[in-house]
């Protein structure tokens, strides 16, 4: 090991390096966490969605009241209680999850979770519970799932190796800050959805199933990955001989019995159950709800598609080329299967949803992300430029958040970590450079020159323009990837190059 003194006239990211490299074998990962948890919590400190505004507030009045009405009301009420308050519009995972917060929290403190009479309750004590329940849901589902997957894959290629890309894998700052700052659970959508990656990568395909069919039962954008873990499946089926009907009739039977375990309450009433569904699944708000950076909400600044498609038209457009985009990738999967493959493929599957599915929110891009970062020490240059370009596509709604300050921050953090600045291949830095730019100069212009009184929008627009683009040409990159990937022969069918 070099003398310590080398740090003296070192970058910055060499003493997270040498810190790791020199600590035992059980004390990195305390490292780590500890290094992450700093950063979630101090994220934390910050406004979050709705702070002080009402009479609606935000999305963290929207998960406390749903620890509200879950802990009051029984399962047949929790999605016909007062739409109009912040409705439960999550599938039944996510209410199970309310519930088992909101009991924890009102045997603390009733006050924070009292029917109808709570609604904007924002003491320090239950704002510090409520940023308290996001921590412990990813420290007890998500970080573990990041651990295993680094060791799994990494492992064997070295101890420095692995411990680096668990950092860069816990410091996205997407997720740090849609989750800890603007306040969210998507860390348990995602952490399921990766602990499904992990059964399906190793082999245990049941327990991947039930790891999938819990993230779809917590949030239902986990269906970006659906058509991709159906193909891989699929095809495992096909190539496992005798074995592979048998393993057909037990995934079918896996999922059958998950979800029908998490709908339970609503199965035994069709039009309750038909409620649910309508909630998770809500059609009337279009596909233009927000300035979203995807290709709708692009080609309607030249098109105006509002004006031309009617909502039904828009949706079966939507539905169309959401399909020629997935069903390629999903086959290719499920005839060609191996673990980089289909990582590839889901990010190619998510991100076909992101940009051509019907309501995407601009926070979706933390599906694409997952895949992508768990792709950062294969792909450093791609997963920099993705991470940017989906922390500057959520800027808008972060500074409406007074969240400017902590994006900052993270973003400079993270790209100190990743190494950008010791890259010495030009044409690396040009693709990183470029893209972050146009986004310098973006800030630059949207922080001090006024949009015109007639375009009051104008920045929202073009942050949802550059970051479409770049979204595509980054699609297109990940598509290429996944049909040119050149395996050994004796990697062909499961292995990772």
């Amino acid at each position: 090991m070099k003398d310590p003194k080398f740090l003296q006239q070192s970058p910055p990211s060499q003493w997270i390096r040498y810190l790791i490299a020199t600590e035992t074998l059980w004390t990195a990962p305390l490292v780590v966490l500890a290094f992450a948890s700093l950063a979630r919590w101090t994220v934390a400190l910050n406004p979050y969605s709705g702070y002080e505004a009402p009479p609606l507030f935000g999305d963290y009045e929207a998960q406390r009241h749903w620890m509200e009405i879950t802990t009051h009301l029984s399962p047949k009420q929790w999605y016909h209680y007062n739409l109009q308050w912040w409705g439960l519009d999550y599938p039944p995972l996510t209410a199970y999850h309310s519930w088992l917060c909101g009991k924890i929290g009102g045997w603390i403190q009733s006050d924070w979770f009292a029917l109808d009479i709570s609604r904007g309750y924002e003491s320090p004590e239950s704002k510090f519970f409520m940023r308290s329940t996001v921590y412990i849901s990813e420290l007890l589902i998500y970080i573990p799932a990041v651990f295993v997957f680094c060791q799994m894959v990494y492992g064997s290629q070295g101890y420095l190796k692995k411990h680096v890309s668990v950092i860069l894998i816990l410091l996205q700052p997407a997720l740090i800050m849609v989750d800890h700052g603007h306040f969210q659970y998507n860390c348990v959508m995602l952490g399921f959805s990766l602990w499904a990656i992990l059964g399906l990568l190793s082999r245990h395909y049941i327990l991947g199933s039930i790891a999938f069919c819990l993230a779809l039962g917590f949030k239902q954008m986990a269906l970006y990955y659906s058509p991709v873990i159906f193909a891989f499946l699929l095809g495992r089926c096909f190539t496992e001989g005798k074995k592979g009907l048998l393993l057909f009739i037990k995934l079918g039977m896996t999922v059958l019995t998950t979800v029908g375990l998490l709908f339970w309450p609503w199965l035994k009433d069709f039009n309750e159950l038909g409620q649910v569904l309508h909630r998770i699944f809500p059609v009337a708000r279009g596909l233009y709800e927000d300035k979203v950076a995807n290709v709708w909400c692009t080609l309607n600044v030249l098109l105006k598609l509002r004006q031309i498609l009617t909502l039904e038209a828009t949706m079966k457009l939507s539905l169309v080329a959401t399909l020629c985009a997935v069903i390629p990738i999903s086959l290719h999967v499920g005839i060609y299967s191996s673990r980089r493959r289909f990582l590839y493929a889901l990010v190619n599957s998510s991100l076909a949803f992101f940009l051509f599915s019907f309501q995407v929110h601009e926070k979706s891009i933390l599906l694409p992300l997952l895949p992508v970062s768990l792709l950062v020490l294969e792909e450093p240059v791609a997963a920099n430029i993705m991470v940017n370009t989906a922390m500057f596509s959520m800027f808008p709604l972060l500074k409406r958040e007074d969240l400017v300050l902590p994006y900052f921050i993270t973003v400079i953090l993270w790209n100190w970590l990743s190494g950008i600045q010791n890259m010495e291949d030009f044409t690396s830095q040009c693709l990183i450079w470029g893209p972050q730019s146009v986004f310098f100069i973006w800030h630059v212009l949207e922080s001090y020159v006024p949009s015109p009184s007639h375009l009051p929008d104008l920045y929202s627009v073009l942050n949802a323009i550059i970051s479409c683009s770049v979204f595509g040409l980054l699609f297109s990159y990940f598509i290429y990837r996944q049909f040119t990937l050149v395996l050994p022969k004796k990697d062909i069918k499961i292995k990772l190059q």
